[in-house]
Formats: structure tokens, sequence, C-alpha cells
């Protein structure tokens, strides 16, 4: 199996697509807007990706946060609220702003497991910063770690309460970033003490089946590599201090904070000590080489895949996504109420 997560060109597979894959056997894939067109559609999408590798338990992921970040939308789709709006409610009741963040996660990946999607990149655990580019912004759960940690859980609870498995990123902090990493790398000169602030709610959820890198450079830790290709922040941080025993995900490796081809940064990533490549748009040069570059799945990632994955034996989902909404938004009032 290669150590990597593919995208896909459009709203059904072609047939140089289905060969490739089947022949490179990757660990999962990655859908976008473009991949998405009505109910139908997307659950013959996912099916057909389950029938090429012969697996139910495929890892078949997208950013679904609601907000900004949605790549299901309306009207097909409802629209979900962004972290902000559980970030406010919990100023004013906490544990009513828990309850939101869990009834919306699990009225979320409802919508999700319907269509096949096993994985959903959320929660987002950056702990907002002020003066910060605002590429993580209305996003974050808040600005607190300890806040943040408890809405992340009750995120990571909704959704798999729905049968979905959720992804705690940007370890080990997006949120003092002051450039945008689609487009430039950050660099944050924060202290190694500093810096505890950005990696507490990681640790409090170091238990998270997945996780995701940042493409921003920390030079406290490491004053030349970027998280993602960063074997100091990868193996001493997230593994180490952190405590993160998951499956590590590298964010989208055609960002712009990468230097280097696209093929070279999956291999610097993957010896960096990160489990999958995240590989976004679909590009079959790309893929092709990534597959020829990278090694073969060890036993390790494998086993943390097969974990991420699974499930309470015999669970179901069994929640009602029109309820749990309602739920979220009458909890949601409060914080409009005493505005």
């Amino acid at each position: 199996m290669t150590p990597a997560i593919f995208g896909l060109s459009g709203l059904r597979l072609t047939e140089d697509e289905r060969a490739f894959f089947r022949e490179a056997d990757p660990a999962g894939y990655i859908l976008f807007g473009r991949n998405v067109e009505s109910r139908g559609q997307l659950r013959a999408l996912t099916d057909d990706l389950r029938t090429i590798h012969g697996r139910d338990r495929l890892l078949v992921s997208i950013d679904q946060e609601g907000g900004r970040v949605a790549r299901m939308k309306p009207p097909v789709w409802p629209a979900f609220p962004p972290g902000e709006a559980f970030a406010r409610l919990w100023d004013v009741a906490p544990a009513s702003a828990i309850e939101a963040a869990r009834a919306n996660a699990e009225a979320l990946g409802l919508e999700l497991a319907e269509a096949g999607i096993t994985v959903d990149y959320l929660p987002l655990l950056d702990v907002r910063q002020e003066g910060a580019h605002d590429v993580i912004g209305d996003r974050a759960l808040g600005t607190a770690p300890m806040q943040v940690a408890a809405l992340g859980r009750a995120v990571l609870d909704g959704l798999a309460q729905a049968g979905v498995t959720g992804c705690v990123k940007h370890m080990p902090g997006h949120g003092r970033a002051g450039a945008d990493s689609h487009k430039e790398l950050p660099v944050v000169e924060a202290t190694e003490a500093e810096l505890e602030v950005d990696i507490e709610p990681f640790r409090t959820l170091a238990h998270a089946p997945i996780g995701m890198t940042a493409h921003v450079r920390y030079t406290a830790w490491d004053a030349d590599n970027p998280g993602t290709l960063s074997p100091v922040v990868v193996g001493e941080v997230i593994r180490r201090r952190i405590g993160f025993g998951g499956l590590l995900l590298t964010d989208d490796i055609d960002m712009e904070a990468l230097s280097g081809s696209v093929p070279e940064r999956a291999e610097r990533a993957i010896a960096a000590g990160c489990d999958l490549v995240l590989n976004c748009w679909g590009r079959m040069a790309d893929m092709e080489e990534i597959a020829r570059r990278l090694p073969a799945m060890p036993p390790a990632t494998a086993e943390r895949l097969e974990r991420a994955l699974s499930h309470p034996e015999g669970a179901q989902p069994s929640g009602d996504r029109a309820e749990l909404a309602a739920r979220r938004d009458s909890l949601l009032d409060i914080a409009r109420d005493r505005a």
C-alpha cells in the first residue's frame, strides 16, 4: 500500500485513475467540490473507490468543517456553523457549547456517512491568537487551550457517534501564524515556553485517531524546516512532547508553503516521520511519481490506519439529523440572546 492520500479529478473516476489506483493501492482519498454534485453521484463515487480496493473500511476523506470551509454545500447539503459559533457560546455557557458542538458534529457526520465518507478533517485545535493571519480565524474553537480541547473532544465524539473518524489539526499549532500557508511559508518566532499554549490542546487530545501537520516553521524548534518536513517537529514535538500516537498525515503538500517538487516534498515528509502524505489535486503525473518514490507502507503505519478506521463492534449511527441540528441551533441561540 502506498502511504499517500490522493485526490480525484472530477465527479467520476477516469479509466486512467481507476487503473492507477488499483495498482498503487493508496491509503485513501480526499474529496473536493469538484468531486461533489448530488447525493446519488457522491455515494456512487465512494462506492466505486471501495470496489477498486475490495474493502469497506477505506479512508475516504473531506474537509467539511462548516462555515467557509465546506465541500458539500447547500442546497444539496445543509450548511453548518464555523468553530467561532461554539466559541461565542462558550463565553456564556460552556456546558451548552460542548453539547452544541457534539450535536453539530454528529449531524455533520451523519451526512458524511450517508455519502460513504469515513474521515473528516475536523476539529481544528489551533488556539486563535490576536494579530495572526485569518486563515484560521473564525474556524478556531477559541483562544484558550482548555476551551479548544473541550470543544474539540466534543467534535471528535459527535463524529464518532455518526461512524466518522475525526482528525485533529494543524499539529503542533497554526493559530499564531502570520501568513496563509496555502500561499507562503509562515514563520513563527515564539519561544518554546510560548508554544506550550499551542501544543496544549493537542496534548490533551493526544489519543485522537488521526492528526494533521502544519506547514509552519517554528524557529524555536527547527529554524530551517517547516513542521511537516521536520524530523524534530514530528519526532520530538508531535510524537514525544505531545504524545500523539495516532495516524499522522501531512497537510496538503501542494500548498505553496513548501518548496521543491511535489514528489520531493512527499519523500521529505515521510522521511521526517509522517505516516501518510496528503496530495489533493488529482494530478496524475504527481501521483504516479509519488507512488514510485515512496516506500511501501510499514506495518506500524498500517496498524495506525486500521485503528483509525475502526469503530466499536456493532456500533450503528442512530441519530436524527434534523433533531440534532435543532438541538444545536437552540443552544447557539443562548449566545445570540445574550449578545
